[in-house]
């Protein structure tokens, strides 16, 4: 394999890779704010904790979404 091809080869599944990353951290980010719903009632600070990891959860897949968006196209991808 050629140094391009190995690139090309690293890029595709980094590209893989990112699109699993966003999705798996908005399902964290979806289960952080349920469970900070349901124990509110027993704990504003626990709430708001979990409110804070989902907040940054967020921050992260957009920080992933950039890196995506920031991946050079292939000529074989639209």
């Amino acid at each position: 394999m050629n140094k391009s091809a190995a690139m090309d080869d690293v890029e595709a599944k980094l590209n893989i890779l990112l699109d699993y990353w966003i999705e798996h951290n908005s399902e964290h980010e979806k289960e952080f704010r349920d469970w900070a719903d349901k124990v509110a009632s027993l704990s504003g600070e626990v709430a708001q904790q979990l409110r804070e990891a989902a907040a940054k959860m967020a921050a992260a897949s957009d920080d992933l979404i950039k890196a995506k968006q920031a991946l050079p196209k292939s000529k074989g991808r639209h």
